[in-house]
């Protein structure tokens, strides 16, 4: 069964796992799990990479732009005007013009703002970015989002880097009945069965980095996520039987 590209704007991608870049031991880890994971799309936080002409070694400095497509992401702001200017930023310093808007409540939780996200989204698509954004798994804000002009809204499986895989699949399905954008999984993946789990509600993606960066052994947890990316896309495609209360015998009651 042949799939289509996943579509972001003018952007295409054969591979539906985004990786991030943060939480690896060394570079050359991060290099290695990248390579494995198969992912043509690699995250980067502008706020902590140094990018910008600033002393030091940069985080860019290390990602083959041949090779992957950067997606600058405005994490630890706070506020509409701190991650739209941070998106300007990037797109001023030539990085790219598609962002993923992350705009965060409270340092705890580090749930996204549901009011300050919605009104960086306005601000953002107005100046023709291909946005990504970041947020909660209630379908009413993702409306919102795609209401606002949002290229794909991102709803967390669970919190940033908990682990906790995808807590609330009724709220996805909701969420992937009601848009028409792309909807991809961003945050709170563990192990590979949660990509899965996120593709197989019918997400066009998923967004992760803790769950391979601080795994015992992350390249070959990157591997497993690549594959249960494309497994779990694939059963999606291919349509899986009803679930019934009931046995149903899979050979012939009667012989013929």
């Amino acid at each position: 069964m042949e799939d289509s590209r996943l579509k972001l704007g003018k952007h295409s991608f054969n591979s539906r796992l985004f990786v991030g870049t943060g939480k690896y031991q060394t570079f050359s880890l991060m290099k290695e799990a990248l390579e494995a994971s198969g992912t043509e799309v690699v995250t980067v936080a502008v706020r902590r990479a140094n990018i910008g002409g600033k002393a030091g070694e940069s985080l860019l400095d290390h990602i083959d732009r041949e090779k992957y497509t950067i997606l600058p992401n405005t994490a630890g702001c706070y506020s509409s005007d701190e991650a739209v200017r941070t998106a300007l930023l990037s797109r001023e310093l030539g990085i790219s013009d598609m962002v993923k808007l992350e705009v965060l409540g409270d340092e705890n939780t580090l749930l996204p703002d549901p009011i300050e996200t919605l009104k960086a989204t306005e601000i953002l698509v107005k100046e023709g970015f291909t946005l990504l954004v970041y947020t909660s798994d209630d379908p009413i804000a993702a409306r919102r989002l795609e209401e606002a002009g949002a290229t794909s809204v991102m709803p967390a499986g669970s919190p940033i880097g908990s682990g906790q895989g995808v807590l609330n699949p009724n709220n996805i399905r909701i969420i992937l009945e009601t848009l028409t954008v792309p909807v991809i999984i961003d945050a709170g993946v563990g192990t590979a069965s949660d990509v899965s789990i996120a593709m197989e509600l019918g997400c066009e993606g998923v967004l992760l980095n803790t769950g391979i960066a601080q795994a015992k052994v992350p390249v070959s947890m990157a591997k497993a996520m690549k594959l249960a990316c494309e497994s779990g896309r694939l059963a999606y495609l291919s349509g899986r039987i009803p679930k019934k209360l009931y046995a149903n015998a899979s050979s012939p009651l009667k012989d013929f």
